[in-house]
């Protein structure tokens, strides 16, 4: 993964979360959840390191906003 991005985390509660899981589904499930929280910049796709099991992917999160259900 990059190196995170000062901006991303310049204020409380801006977060980034990177997650690494065994296939796009589980890696992509878990995001979603984030997203029906609260604000998401959602990744559309993983990412697969050469050798490494799994995926990753990367989600900026704002628990700010938070989604009202």
């Amino acid at each position: 993964m990059d190196p995170i991005n000062e901006i991303h985390v310049s204020e409380p509660g801006l977060i980034v979360v990177d997650v690494a899981a065994a296939d796009d589904a589980t890696a992509k499930a878990f995001q979603r959840v984030l997203a029906e929280r609260w604000a998401t910049a959602t990744a559309e796709k993983t990412t697969q390191d050469v050798g490494q099991p799994g995926v990753r992917l990367r989600c900026y999160v704002d628990l700010r906003q938070a989604i009202d259900s």
